[in-house]
């Protein structure tokens, strides 16, 4: 890449806030994991506008306006730019990272069910989710997002499905938490129609009808899904999973989902349990009967995917089929190890999700960057998966899963300004050969900036646009809550 590339074209035709960002480790995540050990990365409101090594262009730095930029732009002699410059050295820039998959209202229920596995720590943990509402749903996960923010994440990802009577706003309540805290929300309408007394897995009390599910998820699109590039609020079709929902609710979903334009998520192949319940019940394997229903493609990513044979791999490769990797949330319930190395062979696209803090405790994703690489080499040897390209699955690779790659996920000229910048000059790295592995195989490095289309969000480690300490209380006071009513 030349020095100081930039494109004049995103250029504002009226002055706006510039950050700059000098002498930093940029790790681009491009299509050529393009580095620059001292670069940098000017963003002009939400766009970026200029990348390269060194420092930032005098025209940057002065509040200048581009060269050659469009008509009507702020010409050289306009007033300046207002200008964040932030010092990057001593520190590592990457995209900000993309979680694929969680469930936010299950902060308030961690620690119970501790040595379960996936179908026990379920039946365990329906009687109380069926008892959350709108308050209780976004004190949990305005506090679950303000720990993902602190760990690096700008987008997230969120898959709820529990949807009691008379529970008020659910989703509206989630919308709500990410813009407390300012990230992007993915946030998806699931759903569960299958009760135990038609042979599934939850409650009957825990499910819907399977026209209600669908109304629903009609509405919660018109309502809140944003289809622009800069969205800050988007939302999925996302019935829950095959031992939770009616094969008339996978199918008409499917349907639904492409017809308003929006992507489609649900939970596939987990566990040996789920793999087992789909053989006795519909003679085939989780990918198989999902693909019968039309849940295979380009518009749909599934959480987990830990028991993909090699026909499955193929499948989801040749559709386009994402897959979000959970690693400590499969660790804690002891569903296995994915085969993420294959399937990044085969093409298919791939990102990390943190899960339900009921079942990944720390809530964080950018220790799952460590985690991917472990058990990716746990899996499949020691040089199969490099701490690259576990940065590279919590961002281009989770911003291709969630349809946003165009926008989010790399640094690049013309991309959103969603940038982290960690703290690597302290002593659990001095000395570190490789800063990528201060993420890959260290701790994780304290967060020193977060930025969201250039906004700051975190400072420090601390949240800008909220108070930590009042979420944290108010997360408390929601658990107790919701504790008392089972």
């Amino acid at each position: 890449m030349a020095r100081g590339v930039i494109a004049s074209r995103f250029a504002s035709a009226a002055p706006v806030r510039r950050l700059v960002v000098e002498g930093t480790h940029v790790a681009t995540v491009d299509a050529h994991d393009t580095e620059y050990v001292d670069g940098h990365v000017v963003a002009d409101g939400s766009r970026i506008v200029a990348v390269g090594p060194g420092p930032a262009p005098e025209w940057c730095t002065a509040g200048l306006a581009p060269p050659g930029s469009a008509p009507g732009a702020a010409a050289p002699d306009a007033a300046p730019i207002p200008v964040d410059r932030v010092d990057g050295r001593g520190h590592l820039l990457t995209p900000g990272l993309v979680n694929t998959h969680h469930h936010l209202y299950q902060w308030l229920t961690r620690g119970v069910a501790q040595d379960a596995i996936l179908f026990d720590w379920l039946v365990a943990l329906y009687p109380t989710w069926a008892r959350i509402d709108e308050s209780l749903v976004e004190a949990g996960a305005s506090a679950a997002i303000a720990v993902l923010a602190r760990s690096g994440c700008t987008t997230v990802g969120d898959h709820h499905y529990v949807f009691p009577a008379g529970a008020g706003d659910l989703l509206g309540g989630l919308v709500r938490a990410a813009a407390t805290v300012g990230v992007r929300l993915h946030a998806t309408r699931g759903s569960m129609d299958l009760g135990r007394s038609q042979g599934g897995l939850p409650p009957d009390f825990a499910v819907e009808t399977t026209d209600a599910a669908l109304r629903a998820g009609q509405e919660a699109v018109a309502r809140f899904h944003d289809p622009s590039g800069d969205a800050r609020v988007q939302i999925a079709i996302a019935p829950c999973s095959p031992f939770s929902v009616t094969s008339d609710l996978l199918r008409e979903s499917a349907v639904l989902g492409r017809q308003l334009g929006v992507r489609l998520h649900t939970h596939g192949s987990e566990t040996v349990e789920e793999d087992a319940f789909c053989l006795e019940s519909f003679g085939r394997t989780p990918t198989q009967y999902l693909e019968d229903l039309g849940w295979l493609g380009e518009d749909v990513w599934m959480a987990h995917c830990v028991h993909l044979d090699d026909h499955a791999i193929g499948r989801f490769a040749a559709t386009g089929t994402g897959v979000a990797h959970c690693p400590s949330s499969n660790g804690r319930l002891a569903a296995g190890v994915a085969p993420i190395a294959s399937l990044l062979r085969a093409g298919a696209p791939v990102g990390l999700g943190v899960d339900g803090a009921a079942s990944n405790e720390s809530g964080q994703l950018g220790t799952e960057i460590r985690q991917a690489v472990l058990f990716g080499r746990l899996r499949s040897g020691a040089d199969a998966f490099s701490v690259r390209q576990g940065l590279r699955l919590a961002t281009i690779g989770g911003a291709r899963v969630l349809g946003r790659d165009a926008d989010l996920g790399s640094i690049e000229v013309g991309k959103l300004a969603d940038l982290a910048l960690w703290r690597v000059d302290g002593v659990e790295f001095a000395g570190i050969a490789d800063p990528v592995a201060a993420l890959g195989l260290a701790s994780m490095p304290p967060l020193a900036r977060l930025w969201v289309g250039g906004d700051t969000v975190v400072a420090e480690g601390e949240l800008v646009h909220a108070d930590q300490g009042l979420l944290a209380e108010g997360a408390a006071r929601a658990s107790a809550e919701l504790r008392s009513r089972v």
